[in-house]
């Protein structure tokens, strides 16, 4: 399993620890949508309060009340996908057994398996974040920071467990291949071409992971 950070989601004062019932989380979880559809689509910046509050159908007070404002609520919706993307990896390291190349591209199984209509058009959701949020004090910047650490953690732990002959480097070229598929999916939205689509598919990516995966085991390794 991979891990989460220790510190609870920001909230306002009455958050997750606060007053619960079917009510609250109903319109919790319809504030966290309308954010994670908006913030994605339209960007952090150009999203007012407004924009999210007319999407949820609900009243300024309930988002203050759940999330403290809109910084908190951002780094809620960054703290979602995080989480469900750590889901999503997670089981695909089981689907991967004991396989150790399966294991080490079980990254881009899972990020298949998460992707959607929307996310293959606009690219990493973090990576997007990250250049709009640059004040080391926002709520943001944790789940930010455990994107990262998650990725580079977890591919390094199985690169050793696999038994590469440099886990950093093994790590690194996967992150690299990672990012740049996400880069990809962005360009191809903005300009369309059948060639630069099939070269940077998720596919495409994938065999040149497994490439990297075996120039860095040694021959020992079942494959």
């Amino acid at each position: 399993m991979v891990a989460r950070p220790a510190r609870a989601e920001p909230a306002g004062p009455t958050g997750p620890a606060g007053p619960a019932g079917p009510a609250r989380g109903s319109v919790r979880t319809r504030l966290l949508d309308a954010a994670e559809e908006l913030f994605y689509e339209q960007g952090l910046a150009a999203t007012g309060v407004d924009a999210v509050l007319r999407r949820a159908h609900v009243a300024p007070a309930t988002l203050y009340a759940h999330f403290g404002g809109k910084d908190g609520l951002v780094a809620a919706y960054l703290r979602r996908r995080h989480e469900r993307w750590r889901q999503v990896w997670d089981a695909a390291l089981e689907r991967a057994g004991d396989n150790a190349v399966e294991r080490l591209l079980s990254v881009f199984d899972a990020l298949g398996a998460l992707r959607g209509a929307q996310d293959a058009a606009r690219g990493c959701a973090f990576l997007g974040a990250a250049v709009e949020v640059v004040d080391p004090a926002h709520p943001a910047r944790e789940w930010l920071q455990a994107d990262t650490e998650l990725l580079t953690t977890v591919l390094r732990r199985l690169a050793v467990e696999a038994g590469a002959e440099d886990p950093v480097a093994l790590a690194a070229e996967l992150l690299l291949l990672y990012d740049g598929l996400l880069a990809a999916r962005a360009r191809r939205a903005l300009a369309p071409d059948p060639a630069f689509t099939a070269a940077t598919s998720l596919p495409a990516v994938r065999a040149l992971a497994a490439g990297a995966v075996v120039r860095h085991l040694p021959e020992r390794v079942g494959r």
